[in-house]
């Protein structure tokens, strides 16, 4: 299997489980609050939100922090919760945000949301933000990492502040240009329950491709399958352009080998290159996100301005004030010029 598949399946967003049966109340008490209590100490807890249509929702709060939410109606139910599913749910159907009805939907995500504002109420400042990454803050394994990469790591970003790069990125997923993608695109930050910083990085710096992108006027469509069996990172389009676009993100050079920028920029596409790119058969454009790189590292790039064994490409770093700059190697057939400054 495609590592980037493998990627896809490792990371578990919040998902419905779909229960097409009739739920009393005694069936509820008895087959998810006893086994849950009896497990990890669950109470039935008051929901705070209201529901609306024929639907009766259930919430239930552990005594680990985990939190599951429960919405019935005389025909069908549906289970959400970052806790372990009872077992009469084991065997149920997953369904996405998008793929349950409206009353059920939007009563979770106002469950859910409300209590990733109450652990961590700096987030409520950021409402398209906390949305859009929803599935992974409030996830089982991911909650405490995601959250803490964005709070204690700038996001990825060198010498910036979290509200500095959050507002960055609630800037941009505010525009709406992702939410059709949310749960593939929330889902790439994983649901691990450490901080990979080099690996959630490089999951951003596809977030700040597609910024790059729609700031050019294109329409961007997420993991695009190719021939090979791979998927590239993006379709950028725009009236009768139809461009791939794959996304790489070189570490900065003092948490790896090479002996210096420069060397991260060229070692970096050129595994990308000889790998996804490769088998790929070319075509496609290959964006060099250098946003990790403190300026002194960006600055060797930018004056010497290397080659990456792959062209076309872009070579960039972004900062979270915006200000973005960069270089093309090769017949780019993307006119970026209105959301880079060229150095060439």
């Amino acid at each position: 299997m495609h590592p980037r598949h493998l990627r896809l399946l490792v990371a578990r967003p919040l998902r419905f489980r779909y229960s097409p049966q009739s739920w009393s109340d005694g069936r509820v008490r008895h087959e998810i609050l006893q086994p849950l209590q009896s497990n990890i100490g669950a109470q039935s807890v008051t929901p705070w939100f209201k529901i609306g249509g024929d639907w009766q929702r259930h919430r239930f709060e552990m005594q680990n922090g985990d939190v599951a939410l429960f919405a019935r109606n005389d025909e069908e139910a549906y289970w959400m919760g970052n806790t372990e599913t009872p077992s009469a749910l084991w065997k149920t159907d997953k369904f996405g945000w998008r793929e349950v009805p409206y009353h059920v939907s939007r009563w979770a995500q106002r469950e859910l949301t409300a209590t990733l504002h109450e652990e961590d109420p700096w987030l409520a400042d950021y409402p398209h933000l906390s949305w859009f990454f929803l599935p992974v803050f409030m996830s089982k394994d991911g909650r405490h990492s995601t959250r803490a990469f964005f709070r204690e790591h700038a996001a990825g970003f060198p010498d910036a502040g979290r509200r500095e790069t959050t507002r960055f990125f609630e800037a941009f997923l505010a525009t709406g240009v992702l939410d059709e993608y949310r749960h593939v695109m929330s889902g790439k930050l994983g649901t691990s329950d450490h901080v990979d910083r080099v690996r959630m990085s490089a999951a951003m710096a596809e977030f700040i491709a597609a910024k790059i992108l729609t700031e050019a006027g294109y329409d961007v469509v997420p993991e695009i399958e190719v021939t090979t069996g791979h998927s590239l990172d993006f379709r950028a389009e725009n009236g009768n352009t139809n461009v791939l676009v794959e996304v790489t993100r070189p570490q900065p050079p003092a948490n790896r080998a090479a002996s210096g920028p420069v060397a991260a920029v060229r070692d970096t596409a050129e595994t990308k290159t000889n790998g996804q790119l490769a088998e790929h058969g070319g075509g496609a454009v290959l964006f060099v996100d250098c946003s990790s790189f403190r300026d002194d590292s960006w600055a060797a790039v930018r004056g010497e301005q290397p080659d990456v064994r792959h062209r076309p490409a872009v070579v960039y770093r972004v900062r979270p004030n915006g200000h973005a700059e960069g270089y093309r190697k090769g017949g780019v057939p993307l006119e970026l010029g209105g959301a880079l400054e060229f150095l060439d």
